[in-house]
């Protein structure tokens, strides 16, 4: 068994994160202490942004809050909250969290049973629903839920005694403080490094989602070791759109409190670019695929005739000049000028269209392939990864933007240790592991054990102390002939080279060879067909066209050349529509359930191997 802190902290960096707040409420009123009228937050309303100071944010939370415990909240009593990312869900985690409270997070693409078993698992007493689809869901459900005393519908309401609207709990909350203008605080100071702040339900990808309990310290710590890095300050603008029921985009909420940099919240996926011109931010966070998305959309802008050798051209250029700027310095010569052209005639578009103030992005919640990042940094953009978990309060690993690594997630956050199994599995020990899994002593027995979590990841730490992540334990696949596969590997080559695809799932347990079924993307599809004079050919058929399969298998082959021979896809089916969350082929975080689509499509799977 091999081990290593691959710790580049100082002393000074581990004494600073353990002298932090000892809980969340702490750590988010310090910085309204020292950030008061700065703006924290912005916001779409309409056709334009709008602004929240740190002192607006704290009163908005307050009275929230109130609100919460005018309807009875006890400290740990748990609410969900079932939204997509908007200011409200900020504004309504942190009144919880002013409360005493503990959040239950809800997918708002969660199907209405599974809704129903996270609220009844966690004892939720109350929820914030977004809109009359969501608070639909717990109102069919009702009879499954009496602990559920209370609905408070942000957008809208439906006429029920259970349900409110957000401005009728605002208006209780300060009809509260003025009778008692400390009861805030009171409720505040009930709370301690140890209570529970949230309820995370993972996503699933076999059997029912299990509550990871995650205590006020746990994210305390990850607020100050996120800060140690030294990755961003308060003058950085984040551009924040993860779904906020995902324990990344809670880290990046709490991560905000401890530095005090402003965030525009805006979870509507379509309008993100849209959002990035208009908010110009400085860094984003974001899943692969919306980095795979972008740089395939670009690529097949510049596919054809002198657009195409002029990016070419740019992006030959940068990978020159990217060994250069990893060792720190800057292209001299012949090389220097070919790249202020290069960046003149096509990077410099590719930027502005992220904002133009980028200066870096985090990619986190699943692998980036090595392609992908790499074409960024030639376009002069930094993708920088993170790994954790869950169970890990999300941020267990990050790369430094200043000293990047690529193919590695970086290395331990300070405070935090990391040993690999024999069989390679990577065990990590921190303040930001979890406490247990909530009502299940044996899964909690099994994943922490003797004061480490066993994450169910393969990886290795390298001699830089970053760690490699290889794939999930379980998800390996062992062929008929022994081989060992990574699909992640694979799955990653395919989407890397192919800009039509979106979804691979490889398959090969115990076959003679690895298959695939792919999904493709539905508007980079559009765009072949309208160039193909297929505009009016409905998505389904275009799947099934021999020229399109034609085309994907190009793709395949070119793959295959990256990979070891017995990685090879060999063949594959594109299905007529992506996997979806409604029919139980991916989580509602957008995971593939690996074995979920295998039973689904057994029989073509099967097909696949016929002699």
């Amino acid at each position: 068994m091999s081990s290593s802190n691959g710790s580049p902290y100082s002393a000074g960096s581990l004494e600073r994160v353990q002298a932090r707040p000892g809980t969340v409420g702490e750590m988010f009123l310090a910085q309204v202490a020292a950030s008061g009228p700065r703006e924290a937050y912005r916001y779409p309303e309409g056709d334009r942004w709008v602004s929240l100071s740190w002192d607006q944010a704290k009163d908005y939370a307050f009275k929230l809050a109130a609100g919460l415990i005018s309807l009875g909240l006890e400290p740990e009593d748990r609410v969900g909250i079932a939204s997509g990312t908007r200011i409200e869900w900020v504004l309504a985690d942190l009144a919880v969290v002013c409360a005493a409270g503990a959040t239950t997070t809800v997918y708002p693409n969660t199907q209405a049973a599974e809704v129903a078993f996270i609220l009844s698992d966690s004892g939720s007493k109350m929820i914030f629903t977004e809109d009359d689809g969501q608070t639909r869901k717990i109102l069919d459900q009702l009879d499954a839920l009496p602990e559920v005393t209370k609905i408070i519908q942000i957008d809208g309401r439906i006429e029920h005694d259970r349900v409110i609207g957000w401005q009728q709990l605002l208006a209780q909350g300060a009809e509260l403080l003025a009778e008692r203008p400390d009861v805030v605080d009171v409720a505040m100071a009930k709370v301690g490094p140890e209570s529970l702040a949230t309820l995370i339900y993972t996503s699933g990808t076999t059997g029912k989602p299990k509550g990871v309990r995650l205590v006020h310290d746990s994210w305390t710590y990850e607020g100050a070791a996120m800060n140690e890095l030294g990755f961003a300050g308060s003058d950085d603008l984040q551009y924040l759109w993860l779904p906020l029921a995902h324990s990344f985009g809670k880290l990046l909420s709490v991560v905000q409190f401890k530095i005090g940099f402003t965030t525009a919240v805006d979870g509507r996926i379509d309008k993100i670019v849209d959002g990035l011109g208009q908010v110009r931010p400085t860094f984003m966070a974001g899943a692969p695929r919306i980095f795979e998305k972008v740089r395939a959309t670009i690529m097949l802008q510049a596919n054809s005739g002198l657009k195409a050798k002029i990016f070419g051209w740019a992006f030959g250029v940068g990978r020159r000049t990217a060994p250069v700027r990893l060792a720190g310095k800057q292209p001299t010569g012949l090389l220097k000028l070919q790249a202020k052209l290069a960046d003149r005639l096509v990077f410099s578009k590719i930027k502005e269209r992220m904002g133009g103030r980028i200066r870096f992005f985090v990619s986190g919640s699943a692998g980036l392939a090595d392609e992908v990042q790499e074409w960024f940094y030639d376009a002069g953009m930094l993708v920088i990864e993170g790994y954790g978990m869950t169970e890990t309060s999300a941020a267990t690993f990050v790369d430094d933007p200043r000293n990047p690594h690529f193919g590695t997630v970086g290395p331990p956050a300070v405070g935090t240790e990391v040993k690999i199994a024999e069989d390679g599995e990577i065990m990590i020990s921190g303040p930001g592991v979890m406490r247990g899994y909530h009502k299940l002593p044996d899964a909690t027995a099994e994943t922490l054990v003797d004061g480490w979590l066993m994450t169910g990841d393969i990886g290795h730490v390298d001699d830089s102390g970053c760690l490699v992540i290889t794939d999930r334990k379980k998800d390996l696949i062992k062929t008929s002939g022994g081989k060992y596969v990574a699909p992640q590997k694979v799955e990653g080559a395919v989407k890397a080279v192919c800009p039509y695809v979106s979804q691979v799932v490889v398959h090969g347990e115990h076959r003679k060879y690895i298959s695939a079924l792919i999904t493709l993307d539905p508007d980079a599809l559009k765009r072949w067909a309208g160039e193909n004079d297929l505009a009016d050919t409905p998505l389904d058929e275009l799947s099934r066209l021999p020229q399109v399969r034609t085309l994907i298998e190009g793709y395949v082959e070119r793959a295959n050349g990256q990979l070891a021979r017995w990685e090879t896809i060999k063949r594959f089916e594109i299905l007529p529509a992506e996997l979806s969350v409604e029919d139980g082929e991916v989580t509602p975080s957008l995971k593939v359930k690996r074995r979920a689509v295998e039973t689904r499509y057994a029989e073509l799977l099967d097909s696949l191997y016929d002699d």
